[in-house]
């Protein structure tokens, strides 16, 4: 008998305004008592939610559930940004620019993308989730510039599109005078991301797949050709089980001590009135993302996606235990406070309405892990801080194997070598934040 059972649960700090900002849900069905399913997913993000889907294309009938320990799009898909990037997005690197088969993960990206934007249109998702806006790398001085146009010198070896943009440009687009260029990618598309997975929530419910929230499972145990899959309140025997946790995979005892436990943190601004937003200047909707990786994220969304507003996202923590710490969260928000105020002048001093953390998972060589763990136990987990796509696509990825398919997205993870091992603790921990803060002061204005 295997056994695998969760050392800790998911914790988060703050709210989860993407979530919070489109009003309250339908009340949560926990999993009650004994049930049966052909397929247990656990975990209701974007990699769950999308092996659900996968499921039900590729074995219509099957009895599918998912279990989500707290409520739909609270957890890390309400936290993000919202960026579903179809282009190389390397973390690591200086210019995002890719070290591996860029055109491979380019096409992979987009595959993510089309069943994203099938999902909208099969389950009436509304359009303003799933904006294929494109996005902008903003670059504040001359080596973030500079940066820009290596990646855009890339990005046409690789025959890709892009657009420089001045100075000019950049403030008719944002309303801040902060940015000297900035480099216009068209294949992002922008999520309204709360919105995005509730959207498909709702859909799968409609299909037939059961979705029982605020369900955290407490442990996985292998009973002959069945899975026992144990929650508070309940227990799901299933014949296979996919695990789309991220990085509490290594809760259940999965590629311990090779994974990064990384927090991001964001604020978002009250609802701008008129007068505001006529200070404020630019456009309503758009999106950019720092030339420099270490550097401050913003987005701006507008009354279909949850009310006139501007997002703030920066600074990044290391945290083994997976819980952010609320002296992470004020020096955060101090931080963002004075990156917002840098770029809005015209608004500054303007009070927060949420402030948040995020949790991500990042490997040392940038794998993910999405393959079968043992017999009838699959993982769609790590996505290394791309979780809008890599997320989908690991989902994806999963449940094929869990049906048998072959595809080009289970080839290329499969493929993987597994996460190396980390350095051992306390030095992982704080040799990665020392390394994380030299890399924040050297972002500087980005």
């Amino acid at each position: 008998m295997t056994a695998h059972r969760a050392r800790r649960l998911p914790a988060h700090l703050g709210p989860a305004a993407w979530n919070a900002i489109l009003g309250p849900q339908g009340a949560a069905h926990p999993l009650e008592g004994d049930a049966t399913a052909d397929f247990a997913v656990i975990g209701a993000g974007f990699a769950g939610l999308s092996a659900a889907r996968r499921l039900t294309q590729l074995a219509p009938g099957a009895r599918i559930a998912v279990l989500e320990a707290g409520r739909v799009a609270d957890g890390a898909a309400g936290r993000n940004s919202g960026f579903m990037i179809d282009l190389p997005h390397d973390l690591t690197s200086e210019d995002y620019a890719g070290a591996g088969d860029d055109r491979t993960m380019i096409a992979l990206n987009r595959m993510a993308q089309g069943f994203g934007r099938d999902a909208v249109e099969e389950y009436g998702v509304a359009p303003a989730y799933f904006d294929p806006a494109g996005k902008v790398n903003g670059a504040a001085s001359a080596l973030a510039h500079a940066h820009n146009e290596s990646y855009a010198r890339h990005l046409t070896s690789l025959g890709e599109p892009s657009e420089m943009l001045d100075a000019q440009a950049m403030q008719g687009l944002t309303g801040s005078a902060h940015y000297r260029s900035g480099l216009y990618t068209p294949g992002t598309v922008m999520l309204q991301p709360a919105g995005y997975v509730r959207g498909l929530a709702d859909g799968l419910r409609r299909a037939g797949v059961a979705l029982h929230e605020g369900s955290p499972v407490t442990a996985l145990t292998r009973q002959g050709d069945a899975w026992q899959v144990e929650t508070p309140k309940g227990r799901l025997s299933a014949g296979k089980v996919i695990l789309t946790v991220n990085g509490h995979l290594e809760s259940f005892g999965i590629a311990r001590g090779r994974l990064m436990q990384v927090f991001l943190f964001a604020t978002m601004t009250p609802e701008l009135d008129a007068e505001t937003l006529a200070r404020l200047g630019g456009q309503p909707r758009w999106g950019v993302t720092p030339s420099d990786p270490m550097g401050t994220t913003l987005r701006r969304i507008d009354s279909a996606q949850g009310g006139d507003r501007i997002v703030t996202r920066t600074c990044a923590v290391l945290r083994p235990g997976m819980v952010a710490s609320r002296a992470d969260m004020t020096r955060a928000a101090r931080v963002m406070q004075r990156k917002f105020d840098q770029r809005f002048p015209q608004l500054s001093g303007m009070r927060m309405e949420h402030a948040w953390a995020g949790h991500l998972c990042l490997s040392l060589n940038g794998v993910s892990v999405m393959r079968e763990i043992e017999p009838g136990l699959y993982a769609g987990c790590v996505q290394n801080g791309l979780g809008t796509a890599r997320g989908t696509l690991t989902g994806m990825g999963a449940a094929e194997l869990a049906c048998g398919e072959t595809s080009a997205i289970t080839r290329h993870f499969t493929d993987h070598a597994e996460p190396k091992r980390l350095p051992p603790q306390p030095f992982a921990e704080a040799g990665a934040n020392a390394v994380l803060r030299w890399k924040e002061w050297r972002a500087g204005a980005e």
